[in-house]
């Protein structure tokens, strides 16, 4: 049985629940949803993807009238079928079929179910067919394709069943020669845990270089108590739950950058990053990256997902470079298709127009900052 994606669990759930959603969860009988008070009702054994599902909900305002949005995080999961086209329709229909089935549940005023469908394809072209086929079969069913994604639909996931030798082997050379250089130069890589007694300050270290990131690549973020209740949520445990970690880089008196990750059954994800604006030349990234590589192979993940990136090597991209460092580690780049929407209130209308129009601006804004 394929263990939960993390955005499914409960965990994360409960988490972003302390940050503006509502979780909701459902189990799976058949093709009926049965709504349950939290995946503790499941036995353990047998929290599979296809035996649950996690909806989230958030409230906002449309003028004067507050309204919500549903939103099944990678889920549900795609038939395991070499022909993606063959069963699209099917699939397709399965959102429809989930959004009636858990509408009951969710508050009167949402206007829709927002799914990120578990698809992975190896190139563009590929999702590209998925998504124009799909377009002609939504034409039937009440399901649209989102004007914007919520998680990142394309990424780069290393796979951790070889040995390191043979993990390092299939990087890029410039990355093994830049990680080699990073410990050679005496770089310095900690891991912290909300529990450690100096975590205060080696957390404060980390939002000090996510502010400079800020200023420099016009990157957003959180406030602090978000890293920081996440953090604490994910201190080691002998409780069967995602760990997350906070991961250093430091030279002498200097932080370089940091990065948060999270482990679970299903697979390891790098959450977060940021770095500094000296001693670049010294590649700490590379040698964060590795560490954390090196630390999900030992704690049994199957792959570790760098977890968002833009999608093909186009070097007018204002995150061209992120593009570069992540594809540079080995793993095999996937595309996914993005959202798509099933309709619950005509007020549906109203919000994907404010929704284009904010995707255009901050579209316009990024070209604006990276054009300077």
């Amino acid at each position: 049985m394929m263990p939960l994606r993390f955005l499914q669990t409960e965990f994360w759930a409960s988490f972003k629940g302390e940050h503006g959603w509502k979780p909701y969860y459902f189990k799976a009988e058949g093709s009926s949803y049965t709504p349950i008070h939290s995946q503790s009702e499941i036995p353990f054994d047998e929290l599979g993807s296809e035996k649950l599902l996690t909806v989230l909900v958030r409230q906002f305002s449309l003028k004067v009238k507050k309204f919500s949005i549903a939103y099944v995080p990678m889920a549900p999961e795609y038939p395991a079928e070499e022909d993606k086209l063959s069963p699209q329709k099917e699939f397709l229909s399965s959102l429809e079929a989930i959004a009636k089935a858990v509408k009951p549940y969710l508050p009167k005023n949402t206007i829709c179910v927002r799914f990120d469908p578990a698809v992975d394809f190896a190139s563009c072209e590929e999702r590209d067919e998925w998504n124009k086929k799909a377009d002609s079969i939504c034409k039937g069913i009440n399901v649209k394709r989102a004007p914007v994604a919520i998680q990142p639909p394309d990424t780069t996931i290393l796979s951790l069943d070889k040995t390191e030798d043979e993990i390092l082997g299939a990087m890029k050379s410039k990355w093994r020669y830049n990680i080699r250089l990073a410990a050679k130069k005496d770089v310095k890589v900690t891991r912290h845990f909300a529990t450690d007694s100096d975590f205060e300050a080696a957390f404060d270290q980390f939002y000090a270089l996510f502010e400079q990131t800020s200023k420099r690549d016009g990157v957003s973020f959180h406030n602090k108590s978000y890293y920081i209740d996440l953090l604490k949520r994910g201190c080691p445990s002998s409780e069967k739950r995602p760990l997350i970690t906070l991961y250093l880089a430091k030279h002498e008196d200097d932080y370089l950058a940091g990065i948060i990750t999270l482990f679970c059954p299903r697979e390891a994800v790098y959450l977060y990053g940021a770095s500094g604006n000296i001693k670049r030349n010294l590649m700490p990234a590379y040698l964060l990256q590795w560490t954390a590589i090196q630390d999900a192979k030992k704690a049994g993940c199957p792959v570790y997902d760098f977890y968002g990136m833009p999608p093909a090597a186009d070097e007018k991209h204002p995150m061209h470079g992120l593009y570069l460092f992540k594809t540079g580690f080995g793993g095999a780049i996937v595309h996914r298709p993005g959202s798509y929407d099933v309709k619950l209130l005509s007020a549906y209308n109203l919000y994907i127009a404010a929704e284009r129009l904010r995707a255009w601006w901050h579209k316009k804004a990024l070209k604006k900052l990276h054009g300077r």
